[in-house]
């Protein structure tokens, strides 16, 4: 079965979002405000589609399953929530705290995460065309947990997302789609991209020091300029697809076999 074999769920919470009463920013910051941990302000499977929510504290709210497009959280505080199913699209995390959260079955697609903290976070879903441009996801993990694929194969899909200048370091992409991703000048030291489809991909000026790409599918991935020092392209058939190698820095230190 294909990622999209549980896309049916959202479904669901479509429906049910539509039934839920909307809510707007005032009725939230005073749902937030009598929030504590013991007690979260309950905003879950809520429709808050379009509203501005920039600048608040969610840290003690139910968000899950709520409908969150086009919604504009930057400069929000959601580290450690569960997003599980919840629709995120077209939603503004820009400058947003999304570190140690949780992000699975969602989709994401089109979405500003700019300069948003997505440290150690945990994602699986589309997030297609999303802008993480200067974004922190490192020891992020959103690789696919092979461990768990009742559903079919359960993966990140990042294609043609916007990582220029952002912190991939020690994160975990593991069998993730990244088809045409743009890494410009982004660090990815120690990070796991094993089996990664990176068709089209592009490294230029990217650290890539200690990043295994055992497995990747690399036609047409450009490394010009690259930091490879102990890069791993175990199981690279043709370097003739890779593009810019000439150019890379320290490719006699990368494991190339």
């Amino acid at each position: 079965m294909k990622i999209y074999a549980y896309w049916p769920v959202l479904a669901v919470l479509f429906c049910m979002s539509a039934m839920a009463a909307d809510l707007d920013r005032s009725s939230v910051e005073q749902r937030l405000a009598k929030a504590n941990k013991s007690q979260l302000a309950d905003l879950r499977r809520k429709d808050l589609t379009d509203i501005d929510l920039s600048n608040l504290d969610f840290k003690n709210a139910d968000l899950w399953g709520s409908d969150l497009r086009r919604s504009n959280f930057s400069n929000s505080d959601l580290s450690g929530l569960n997003l599980d199913l919840s629709v995120l699209s077209k939603v503004n995390f820009k400058h947003a705290n999304l570190s140690k959260t949780s992000i699975f079955g969602v989709h994401v697609g089109g979405a500003n995460l700019s300069d948003a903290n997505l440290s150690h976070s945990r994602f699986i879903g589309v997030m297609d065309r999303a802008n993480l441009s200067h974004a922190d996801l490192s020891h992020a993990l959103w690789g696919a947990d092979m461990k768990n694929q009742s559903m079919g194969l359960m993966r990140a899909s990042l294609n043609n997302v916007d990582l220029t200048s952002a912190n991939l370091s020690y994160a975990n992409f593991d069998r993730a789609l990244m088809r045409y991703a743009n890494f410009s000048g982004a660090n990815l030291q120690n990070a796991v991209l094993f089996g990664v489809d990176l068709s089209g991909a592009d490294f230029t000026g990217a650290n890539l020091s200690g990043a295994d790409l055992t497995g990747t599918t690399l036609e047409d991935t450009n490394f010009s300029g690259a930091d490879l020092t102990g890069t791993r392209f175990a199981g690279i058939k043709d370097k003739s697809k890779l593009k810019g190698l000439s150019s890379s820095k320290n490719l006699d230190k990368a494991i190339i076999d």
